[in-house]
């Protein structure tokens, strides 16, 4: 378990994902090696597989890290101002913190296939990666999403995930990422969300069950990461 765990190996820990985030962004998923981690680290190899005992483990750990990275800023805009719950404006937020993070950027615009492929048969993946369907839901059932729009959930990942492709398809067409967000948060505001504007009270207590749902993906992603018990030696 991650609690019984000396503190130097969770440093350790993080630098090799620092690492990995790093090259992964350099050379890109497939060109990564277990070695290159190692040699930038400055530890042998062997070292490595004592946190993660294949490649697919150590970049699931990256990803897990970064997803809670990104729901804490996520948590941090809607305990500031639950207001930031109407759906533009937290997909707008979300659109920052993607753009602000190399290593989710490189999810939606670079290494796509290969690393959703990482989590595809992760042991975690069952918990939601995220919290997608839960947060759609939760939006629907507070009124700040339109309940007439087919197949919402999808419509609205479409959405957000084409304004991070558009810049790798037409890069003359690029704005920079304040605009981009602006734009993103207007479409949504005016094809996916009611006319009618929820009261204040509406607002906190969407705020406030979002925050919960987004809380209740952190831990077990970290014990994940720093507490996963491996079953086998790598070979």
């Amino acid at each position: 378990m991650a609690l019984g765990r000396p503190k130097q190996d969770l440093n350790r820990a993080d630098r090799i994902l620092d690492a990995a985030a790093d090259l992964l962004v350099r050379l890109g998923y497939r060109k990564v090696t277990i070695e290159d981690i190692a040699q930038q680290v400055g530890i042998g190899k062997g070292t490595v597989y004592l946190h993660w005992r294949t490649k697919q483990q150590l970049f699931e750990a990256l990803i897990l890290r970064e997803a809670i990275i990104y729901v804490d800023r996520l948590v941090d805009g809607l305990r500031g101002d639950p207001a930031m719950v109407l759906p533009h404006r937290l997909m707008a937020a979300s659109f920052l913190i993607i753009h602000d993070r190399p290593v989710l950027r490189e999810m939606f615009t670079g290494d796509a296939k290969q690393l959703q492929a990482v989590l595809a048969d992760s042991a975690i993946r069952g918990h939601d990666l995220f919290a997608t369907a839960r947060f759609f839901d939760l939006l629907t059932r507070h009124g700040l999403l339109r309940d007439d729009v087919p197949n919402l959930a999808y419509a609205l990942t479409a959405v957000h995930s084409g304004f991070h492709l558009l810049d790798n398809l037409d890069p003359a067409a690029a704005l920079d990422v304040r605009a981009r967000a602006d734009s993103l948060a207007h479409i949504i505001m005016t094809a996916f969300e009611p006319a009618e504007r929820p009261s204040p009270q509406v607002l906190t207590a969407a705020a406030s069950e979002i925050m919960a749902v987004l809380e209740d993906v952190i831990p077990p992603y970290r014990e994940w990461i720093y507490g996963h018990q491996r079953t086998s030696e790598p070979t």
